[in-house]
């Protein structure tokens, strides 16, 4: 097994996967980091937990995810399709259980607070949710390829589909923005 795993490493596509998951896996413990130190280890952990959600749901790519979907590529061989779908269950369930039992959570920092926000108005904000849902399985279709293909010459799903990832990135962004400054205006008392 240890074998076969090392010899994933020698294509190139592969060692894109793996320095992004290294990536990903820095960034995690740096931010855990400070929030540890800024409101102690276990709500740190806490944070880090309903921020991780955030970005499984809320965005279009499947990075929040991938820090689970990628190990478990590697070693059981599991498609990251699949795993995928533990992801969001795990994410939904999390961003549940924190809404009913530390609602508090949420007040931590502007992600949070955003977080929340989406979560709790449906209209219009779960457009988000459902805009990354899509962009997010999209994304871990090309990621299965990736790690099915040698180099990257060779991924005829994301050329066939690259154009429909960006597009659905666009309109993610597009509403998204749209939504943000539905909310800093209404902060700001002002309504139509």
């Amino acid at each position: 097994m240890l074998k076969e795993i090392k010899l994933h490493f020698i294509h190139e596509t592969k060692r894109k996967a793996t320095v992004k998951f290294l990536f990903l896996i820095a960034i995690i413990f740096a931010y855990f980091t400070f929030l540890s130190n800024k409101y102690g280890t276990s709500q740190g952990f806490s944070i880090i937990a309903i921020s991780w959600s955030f970005f499984v749901l809320c965005t279009p790519i499947a990075d929040g995810g991938f820090i689970i979907d990628f190990p478990i590529r590697l070693l059981p061989g599991l498609r990251m399709l699949y795993s995928e779908m533990l992801v969001w269950f795990i994410a939904i369930m999390l961003s549940i259980y924190f809404s009913i039992a530390s609602p508090e959570i949420f007040q931590a920092n502007i992600l949070t607070k955003i977080f929340e926000k989406i979560i709790h108005n449906p209209f219009p904000y779960w457009i988000i949710i459902l805009i990354s849902l899509i962009g997010t399985f999209l994304s871990i279709y090309f990621g299965d390829e990736l790690i099915d293909t040698a180099k990257h010459i060779h991924r005829s799903k994301y050329k066939k589909h690259k154009h429909k990832h960006h597009f659905i990135i666009l309109t993610f962004l597009i509403a998204a923005t749209i939504i943000f400054y539905d909310m800093i205006i209404k902060r700001m008392g002002i309504y139509f």
